[in-house]
């Protein structure tokens, strides 16, 4: 599909980042296709990362990043994801976080400079961690039972994390814990090179096998004073940067569809005169598969140029936020088993990359908000406005 980049939403230099994803695309498509391990390509897709400067993407000018707005992190975050979906979804957790801090700016100014600092120079990643078994997804309001008790100087954080996508790769997490006594919610910057910080590789998901999402365990890992950046009154405001869950599931579907249709191209059964894209019935299949692409692109675009250009709205359209997470990723669960009908059963072969997209692409319903939360939101704002 023909896309129109507006001019006053992209930044000068974003056509060549756009271009330089698409090299990592397929970088990422060719190292899948060669592994015999299922996603064990993650640490050399960061490291490609690292080197096409890709960490800094969100990081303002000002701290030496790029100061990518929400519509350009999405269109990067959703070609990355045709090369590999699970390595943009664990990058997008990086980013996403630094996106939302360029925009609120809630942190303590000289954490926050300084840590932007070691991500341009020393390529340092970090991740927010914030699910746990026993409360399940930070969406549904559960307080943690990671603890933060203050001590002379900082904090002493106790707990164990789970979700935690690049866990093994990772130099600093972003940490939701309880202040115990208050029984308010803060979040911590640790480092994962304190004592006390350990990984627990417990991931054993056959979808998103590259996040490599392990338990984080944290046993009284101190952090300094400096590294209480935000506190409970100022952690739940919508967060756009969520977007970035439909783009990557979009550029998924996006790639089963384009295998799909290459594969209609190609295929020539003796059966017939030509290969089966000339089917009627194969055709209707591309062009249901179309039609669902174009909705959950316009649907996603067009809610991220809002946010960009209207940023008095923001603080009111988290209903909207929900609304195109489920719109988008159940058309890109729509457009992937479309693509799996044309292509039939060599699909579910190990070396066809449809597979994958069909196990990854899966994902996406689980990733909040969930569907159910996002129908209760959007009946509960309507009924605001009756």
């Amino acid at each position: 599909m023909v896309r129109i980049e507006e001019k006053e939403l992209v930044s000068k230099h974003f056509p060549e980042i756009v271009e330089e994803a698409e090299r990592l695309v397929k970088v990422f498509q060719l190292r899948a296709q060669e592994s015999n391990v299922d996603g064990d390509w993650l640490l050399d897709n960061l490291s490609s990362l690292k080197e096409s400067n890709f960490l800094h993407l969100t990081i303002p000018k000002e701290y030496g990043g790029y100061g990518l707005n929400l519509y350009e992190f999405l269109r990067v975050q959703e070609t990355l994801a045709r090369g590999d979906g699970a390595t943009a979804l664990s990058i997008g957790w990086h980013l996403g976080v630094l996106l939302e801090e360029s925009e609120n700016r809630l942190w303590k100014h000289d954490s926050y400079k300084k840590l932007c600092s070691e991500i341009v120079e020393e390529k340092k990643l970090i991740n927010l961690v914030a699910t746990e078994k026993a409360t399940g997804s930070p969406a549904r309001g559960g307080l943690p039972t990671t603890t933060a008790t203050r001590i002379d100087g900082g904090w002493r954080i106790t707990g164990e994390k789970s979700f935690t996508s690049m866990a093994i790769a990772l130099d600093y997490s972003l940490v939701t814990a309880r202040i115990e006594d208050t029984g308010e919610k803060g979040i911590f910057l640790v480092d994962h090179s304190q004592e006390g910080v350990k990984v627990e590789e417990t991931w054993d998901s056959i979808s998103m096998r590259a996040t490599k999402s392990d338990d984080l365990i944290l046993n009284h890992v101190k952090v300094e004073e400096e590294g209480f950046l935000i506190g409970n009154e100022k952690s739940a405001s919508p967060k756009g940067w969520y977007l970035q869950i439909p783009a990557v599931y979009l550029g998924i579907a996006t790639a089963a569809s384009n295998y799909a249709v290459q594969f209609a191209s190609e295929y020539h059964p003796n059966t017939l005169p030509g290969p089966i894209i000339e089917v009627p019935e194969v055709q209707r299949k591309i062009g249901e598969m179309e039609l669902e692409l174009f909705k959950a692109r316009e649907i996603l675009y067009s809610v991220a140029r809002k946010w960009v250009r209207y940023p008095e709205v923001r603080p009111y359209i988290s209903h909207e936020l929900g609304a195109v997470k489920h719109i988008v990723t159940n058309s890109a669960n729509t457009v992937v088993d479309l693509a799996m009908r044309i292509v039939g059963a060599r699909s579910l072969s190990a070396q066809n990359p449809l597979q994958r997209y069909y196990r990854d692409v899966r994902a996406g319903l689980h990733n909040p908000p969930s569907d159910d939360i996002v129908i209760q939101q959007l009946a509960k704002n309507r009924g605001t406005d009756l």
